[in-house]
């Protein structure tokens, strides 16, 4: 039994998950407004041009003010207002948010799957007051002093409330202890840099020297170009932390998501024991256009798309966003099983002799 003081801390730490994961569905995706001082008629009526050449992705307006300070010089926070509606930017009909959520952010008319982040894909799929999320202090850097990189990172690191593209925890599934790493594809659309690398390859690690089983969700545009050959290195670093992985027996589950694309498919995302995909994800390492243009003939319909890979022998199962839980515990407790039976084998086997 669970001493008084174990369940206060499990009820804080699933608080703060779900309060991150509530950020990540509404919170950064309705009207924005600021409090503080007021914007005169002219900066008003130019905000409202703005607003109208600028869309947000729930497909309401997405209104930026400018950074508010009180009299101290510290920043107002802004208030993030949900719209009651999101538009599908697939079929383009709209749809209550509340069904939305109900349909896992999967569209309730024509059923395409719209990207969903870290946090919130966490909060499905693990127990309780299980999250703890790992190696926090790495954050995305400017190892080349690209121009203007560091500026855009401030402002995904504002937008999101990431300092990565990538999350990584330990938590359970229906009481099985496992490392989670997910790619979060609105931070610089999920690209590979050298810190994505660095989270990426101590996740593991940390997965080996525990005993642990992995699940990485992928979802990346590729390296990220701002870091050249550093973020190109990644692809051989995790690589390299996968098989070691391998080698000592360990269980990688790889969960391909809508894009997997360029250097992860080409290095971690495609070395899984197990390999699971969401509905109409597009996997590849080229785009099909680029390909198209490469070999100037059409490629076959439905060509990279998780259905093909499946029908082809690259995807071991295509899995709903509503019963991912279910299936990743199953193989979880599969491999436990396995690994409980092989340990009394050989005892048996021991006795024998």
């Amino acid at each position: 039994m669970k001493s008084p003081i174990t369940r206060i801390y499990e009820m804080y730490k699933d608080r703060a998950l779900l309060k991150k994961a509530h950020a990540d569905t509404v919170g950064h995706t309705g009207i924005r407004f600021t409090f503080g001082k007021g914007k005169s008629t002219a900066e008003y009526a130019a905000s409202k041009e703005k607003i109208s050449e600028k869309k947000g992705p729930s497909g309401s307006a997405d209104i930026s003010q400018e950074e508010t300070k009180d009299k101290n010089g510290l920043r107002i926070p802004a208030v993030m207002i949900p719209s009651s509606f999101i538009t599908c930017r697939s079929c383009g009909r709209r749809a209550l948010r509340h069904k939305w959520e109900d349909n896992y952010f999967v569209c309730p008319e024509c059923g395409k799957y719209a990207p969903i982040g870290a946090y919130y894909r966490l909060s499905l799929i693990l127990d309780k007051g299980s999250f703890t999320e790992i190696d926090t202090d790495i954050k995305a850097e400017d190892p080349l002093g690209f121009p203007g990189y560091k500026e855009k990172i401030e402002r995904q690191e504002e937008k999101t409330g990431l300092n990565e593209s990538v999350v990584s925890a330990v938590g359970s599934i229906r009481g099985i202890r496992l490392v989670t790493v997910v790619l979060d594809s609105r931070f610089f659309m999920g690209s590979m840099s050298r810190a994505v690398g660095e989270k990426v390859t101590r996740a593991v690690e940390y997965a080996m020297e525990e005993k642990l089983p992995l699940l990485i969700f992928s979802a990346s545009g590729g390296a990220r170009m701002q870091e050249g050959i550093y973020s190109l290195m990644q692809m051989a670093k995790t690589t390299s932390a996968i098989e070691q992985f391998s080698e000592k027996g360990g269980l990688f589950i790889s969960f391909l998501t809508n894009p997997t694309t360029g250097g992860v498919t080409a290095s971690f995302a495609t070395l899984g024991d197990i390999t699971l995909a969401e509905p109409g994800a597009l996997i590849g390492f080229a785009g099909p256009r680029v390909i198209e243009q490469t070999i100037s003939r059409k490629l076959p319909k439905g060509f990279q798309r998780s259905e093909y890979l499946e029908n082809h022998g690259f995807v071991d199962r295509i899995v709903e966003r509503s019963e991912m839980r279910d299936v990743l515990t199953d193989i979880l407790k599969l491999h436990a099983d396995t690994k409980k039976f092989s340990t009394v084998k050989r005892s048996a086997t021991l006795e024998n002799k």
